[in-house]
């Protein structure tokens, strides 16, 4: 009994011996200011120097996609057939009119649908026929879908390019027109008026110098109407104002939208004014660049603030002189041809004055022969 009791003891002792030499084992890290075993460390020094596993081997697919060369030269050859489509479509278009290239491509389209092969024609004759088919029916589409949808633009285009209506203004007074009263197209910047925009002030529009006194001395002997390339928004305030001076002169006013749109510029087409182009005188500063009757055309001097000016003034004995001819009067295109390539108003002062001069010298010679 005494034995046995002493082996617990002694087994009791042994485990207690163990669990503190285990207990001495563990020790304190001031660097990560915990606890820590030895076993824990080995551990995770063996976890740190394990390498990742490796990246798993591309598939066959990938692969099979990355070697195919066939896929490339496929893609290089639709990008090369789209890109030389795209730049001879472009030069047709700049450098032909739609009538040019039907004509130089009717007969390729023509040839096109016209070859056939026999019936007792060899095969190889026929794949050849077959392939030429293909060859030359696909540019032929091209070309027609390509002329079909030129066609169509330019229609659409047209509409914005060309004036609102062929009749601008609605018909003259029969009155008028017996008495063969002529029609004064006028425009509007640099020739009644000048604008101009500063920081400062921002847009300002100024009238030139009698232009008040121009308009109402041609309303009382024509039809005076504005014509101009300027907006609606833009044009009807200033027509307003000089008809509250000038007592209503302006009977008409044309705005943009009236114009005819041409190689990026917008220009009056004196044919759609539903008048007489033989009693029609258009006074611009830019008459010649802007027109496309310039045969109508009196061109002035361009008014830019000049406040010595007398342009408008200096004009009024020409236009008040062929205003008051009737309906006898001649063709107005034939009388401003006459004043081709000079002053208008200093020329007809100049003929004015050698009318009065040989009207001074008939009657001088008339009594020189009765003495």
């Amino acid at each position: 009994m005494i034995q046995s009791r002493r082996l617990m003891y002694s087994l009791t002792k042994n485990s207690n011996t163990n669990y503190n030499i285990v207990n001495k084992n563990r020790f304190y890290s001031p660097s990560v200011s915990r606890f820590s075993s030895e076993e824990e460390s080995i551990h995770s020094a063996e976890s740190q120097s394990i390498p990742p596993p490796p990246p798993p081997p591309p598939t066959s697919s990938s692969a099979a996609k990355k070697k195919s060369p066939f896929v490339s030269l496929l893609k290089f050859g639709i990008f090369s057939a789209f890109l030389g489509t795209t730049a001879t479509a472009g030069y047709a278009t700049y450098t032909y009119t739609t009538e040019q290239v039907d004509e130089l491509t009717k007969e390729f389209r023509q040839s096109a649908y016209k070859r056939t092969v026999e019936d007792d024609a060899s095969s190889v004759e026929k794949y050849k026929t077959l392939l030429y088919s293909a060859a030359m029916t696909v540019p032929a589409k091209c070309i027609e879908i390509y002329l079909d949808l030129r066609r169509s633009i330019e229609e659409k285009v047209q509409e914005f390019a060309d004036p609102s209506s062929d009749k601008l203004l609605p018909d003259m007074i029969p009155q008028e027109q017996m008495m063969g009263a002529k029609t004064i197209v006028l425009d509007l910047n640099e020739t009644l008026i000048y604008s101009n925009w500063t920081r400062e002030r921002g847009w300002r529009t100024f009238k030139r110098p009698g232009v008040d006194l121009f308009l109402f001395r041609l309303s009382q002997c024509c039809e005076v109407v504005i014509y101009t390339d300027q907006m609606d928004t833009f044009v009807q305030p200033i027509i307003e104002r000089l008809n509250q001076v000038s007592g209503g002169a302006i009977r008409y006013f044309l705005s943009r939208s009236a114009t005819k749109y041409q190689d990026g510029k917008h220009y009056r087409d004196l044919s759609k004014l539903n008048r007489d182009p033989s009693r029609v005188i258009y006074i611009s500063a830019h008459a010649l660049e802007n027109a496309l009757q310039p045969e109508n055309c009196a061109q002035i001097k361009p008014w830019k603030l000049e406040e010595d000016d007398t342009t408008l003034v200096d004009l009024l004995p020409f236009l008040e002189f062929v205003a008051r001819q009737g309906p006898a009067s001649p063709d107005m295109r034939q009388v401003l041809a006459s004043f081709k390539g000079c002053d208008i108003a200093t020329e007809f002062a100049k003929r004015q004055r050698e009318m009065q001069e040989k009207k001074k010298q008939k009657p001088a010679r008339f009594f020189g022969r009765l003495n």
